[in-house]
């Protein structure tokens, strides 16, 4: 046993990759058979690490989630900045500007209005929940973009780990939201073709809610309505962190 727990601190890295794909796995299976698909795993998943956190926080007294735990040490640099930053830069990795065209200035209005919309009514709920340092209702109105955006922003600015936290919540939130009503409302907002589901997708922007709900609503659309959407993603984490955050500060005085 001392063997075993001396090999796993020392590829804390390996038994963190490997816990990370352990949660995925099975919050996919959650998402398939519990939830009928309702749920996007990614959203599961979220949530479970959050809770392990939690737990592992509760349990060591420290501030570093699983991280504090010896044989979970490798969370450290598996949820570190660089990585966070790498996977962000991966996510866009597979769109091209080029397509974005396909939806016209109709698409690249709705990725603008997505992020800036979105951004006023995360700050404002903040506002009305006590945040009121403009850094708490940046990195909200961030996590109201999406869930990656809100953590990104709170870093970049300085925001409190309870505040980033929250964010990654509220966009827990949405994405899980996006997915169940997107097939309800479809029809009522005529989204019924490549061009609908792109400025669908540049208006909502979580990447994981649209192409769950676009999946349960047509599959061909899938594709269409992830590209802006990711679109959305790169944009909120350029945004939000810098013009939305100073006009903020200037509102605040």
């Amino acid at each position: 046993m001392e063997a075993l727990s001396t090999w796993l601190i020392k590829d804390g890295v390996l038994v963190a990759a490997i816990t990370v794909a352990a949660v995925l796995g099975l919050s996919a299976l959650i998402s398939i058979h519990v939830t009928r698909r309702k749920i996007p795993g990614p959203a599961i998943a979220i949530f479970g690490g959050l809770a392990l956190a939690y737990l592992a926080g509760t349990i060591t007294g420290g501030r570093n989630g699983l991280a504090d735990i010896g044989i979970f040490s490798g969370f450290a640099v598996l949820g570190g900045s660089m990585l966070r930053d790498f996977t962000i830069v991966a996510t866009a990795m597979g769109a091209r500007f080029s397509e974005i065209k396909r939806a016209g200035w109709s698409g690249v209005i709705a990725l603008v209005l997505g992020v800036v919309v979105s951004f006023a009514v995360g700050a404002l709920l903040a506002l009305a929940l006590g945040y009121t340092d403009p850094k708490s209702m940046a990195t909200l109105g961030a996590g109201a973009c999406t869930f990656i955006v809100g953590p990104v922003t709170g870093a970049a600015i300085g925001a409190t780990s309870e505040v980033i936290a929250l964010s990654i919540a509220a966009g827990v939130i949405k994405s899980i939201a996006v997915t169940i009503a997107t097939p309800w409302v479809a029809h009522r907002i005529g989204l019924n073709n490549p061009q609908s589901a792109m400025v669908y997708g540049g208006l909502i922007g979580t990447t994981s809610g649209v192409a769950a709900g676009l999946a349960a609503t047509d599959p061909k659309l899938v594709p269409y309505g992830a590209i802006t959407a990711t679109f959305y993603t790169g944009l909120g984490c350029l945004l939000c962190p810098s013009i939305l955050y100073l006009i903020l500060q200037w509102l605040a005085g």
